[in-house]
């Protein structure tokens, strides 16, 4: 099948472009460089710099390109962020997603997977999360994927645009030495404590320590990223019988304080880590359920525990201390 995936440069994206071509699927990626690199893009793949802001330049790639099936992941991602901006978020994450699927639905695409948020959860009813818990996003950017589900919705109703939505929290590890983690700034808890074992930080701060939790800090579910891509590549392939939406979580969630005692060990470096004040609105716990997809597509975590997930990650770090600039 030929594969357009938007946000191919970047992190998750990239990871499921090598999946897909290594399952023999012809890849075209389609990013603006913003937050990615052209160096995270497959060499088989056939890239293509632009913004999915440009309404007509996104129809003349898919008009040139002819793809069967869309992979979504381009979006602005910082929850906390998308607080203090809320428009970056329900105006660009939102009209980027319209002009894709219009132009998906103007060329006959049939197939659409949306890289979604386990954040359009908010403050869950109860853990872990399923499929049927109320939807009540947490921040603009939950809003902003939220949004976007309910469009592939009508679009399927309307045009028969088959779609799948996938929904998780913290993706995490790298998919191999060379490839793996570069965001500018970084925010995700795994990639800081390594860069404190670099020592590029002088430490982590811990949000809080006084959560009902085992141990006080906050708990969370972390899904290595070559786990996310082969999600992806089986709702890809079930959509012939039909739209679906998948919560995608570990199975269990590990605490701030495990993940850098874990770090500590699988580095062998010291991680001084220091107790900051809890930042507003952080749950103690999140951790989604990935019973549907376990059961209709057969999907299992094969990286579940916390030492393959951070040992991947730091294989990459220690190689690429400054991500992609890095020299190997």
């Amino acid at each position: 099948m030929h594969v357009l995936v938007t946000g191919g440069a970047g992190y998750i994206g990239s990871t499921v472009a090598h999946r897909l071509v290594d399952t023999g699927h012809d890849v075209t990626v389609l990013d603006n460089l913003s937050q990615g690199h052209r160096a995270a893009v497959p060499a088989p793949a056939t890239f293509v710099e632009a913004d999915l802001r440009d309404r007509e330049h996104v129809e003349q790639v898919l008009d040139r390109h002819r793809p069967e099936a869309i992979m979504h992941f381009a979006s602005h991602t910082l929850v906390g962020e998308s607080m203090e901006k809320p428009f970056r978020y329900l105006d660009d994450n939102v009209r980027c997603g319209i002009n894709l699927m219009r132009a998906a639905v103007d060329a006959g695409v049939e197939r659409f997977i949306l890289s979604s948020t386990a954040n359009l959860f908010g403050l869950p009813e109860r853990i872990p999360i399923d499929e049927d818990v109320d939807i009540d996003p947490g921040s603009p950017y939950g809003e902003s994927k939220f949004m976007l589900e309910r469009i592939l919705r009508w679009l399927d109703e309307i045009h028969d645009l088959r779609y799948a939505a996938l929904r998780y929290f913290n993706a995490a590890g790298a998919a191999g030495p060379e490839h793996g983690e570069d965001h500018d700034p970084e925010t995700h808890l795994i990639p800081l404590v390594l860069d404190v074992a670099l020592g590029q930080r002088d430490n982590i701060v811990i949000f809080g320590d006084d959560y009902d939790t085992p141990d006080g800090t906050c708990v969370r579910d972390y899904v290595h990223v070559l786990d996310l891509a082969q999600a992806h590549i089986l709702a890809l392939e079930a959509l012939d019988e039909g739209s679906r939406v998948y919560n995608l979580g570990n199975g269990e969630g590990y605490s701030v304080r495990e993940v850098i005692e874990t770090a500590r060990r699988v580095t062998g470096r010291d991680i001084p880590a220091e107790v900051g004040a809890p930042r507003p609105g952080d749950p103690a716990t999140l951790i989604a359920s990935s019973e549907k997809i376990r059961r209709d597509l057969g999907w299992a975590p094969q990286y579940a525990a916390l030492e393959d997930i951070i040992g991947t990650a730091w294989e990459w770090h220690r190689r690429h201390p400054h991500g992609y600039t890095s020299e190997t």
